[in-house]
């Protein structure tokens, strides 16, 4: 897949918490409990998002063949995965991609492909009818959300302040994700609850949420 794919751009730059997020009228709130759901992991077995309560989940939106998901899997993304599930933290990585796009892995696919990445995500989750994803307003890979202990989405957006697909651009980058995390465990309000998110659109079943 070419890395001269532009990045697909979605929510604004500074939504203030309690405000819906785009898409269906279900969608999660920054400020309201995140919505509950079970997908099943690359294995087949359930996870139930509502059995992690009591310690911090980030959600991944993920798409092995996105350029903008690549380049955080040059380390990035392990990198975080790894921090942070050694604090405490859940980390579900969810592709959303439906099984006739060309993007699609079949679940040992992406499991081997997550092997290989060395990732350290707690489980890999699949969201084949797209689901989940339609009802966090997720747009692009990676999107990324981070729900508190007691199951509020604090964190909705980019992984990143710089929307791009270059790995060089990575260092000089505010992450979100780290940022809001270690103000998270701090018990610090997240001084960024929103950012706009940047990636390649998440090919759902049934079209654009």
């Amino acid at each position: 897949m070419s890395l001269q794919r532009r990045p697909f751009l979605t929510l604004g730059a500074a939504l203030p918490l309690g405000l819906l997020l785009p898409g269906l009228s279900h969608a999660a709130r920054l400020g309201q409990p995140a919505p509950d759901f079970t997908l099943e992991d690359t294995a087949g077995k359930p996870v139930q998002l509502s059995s992690l309560r009591g310690k911090p989940v980030v959600l991944e939106w993920l798409n092995p063949g996105c350029p903008f998901v690549r380049k955080h899997y040059q380390g990035n993304m392990q990198n975080l995965q790894s921090t942070y599930t050694g604090q405490g933290v859940s980390w579900l990585a969810i592709n959303s991609t439906h099984d006739a796009s060309t993007d699609y892995l079949a679940p040992p696919q992406l499991a081997r492909w997550m092997q290989e990445q060395k990732a350290a995500a707690t489980a890999t989750l699949l969201d084949e009818d797209g689901k989940v994803g339609q009802a966090y307003a997720a747009r692009v890979t990676p999107h990324m959300y981070i729900i508190d202990a007691q199951g509020t989405l604090v964190y909705a957006g980019a992984i990143d302040s710089i929307a791009s697909a270059r790995v060089a651009d990575i260092e000089r980058a505010t992450n979100y994700v780290r940022q809001g995390l270690d103000e998270l465990l701090a018990g610090k309000p997240l001084s960024t609850p929103t950012s706009q998110a940047y990636g390649c659109s998440i090919k759902f079943k049934n079209g654009p949420a």
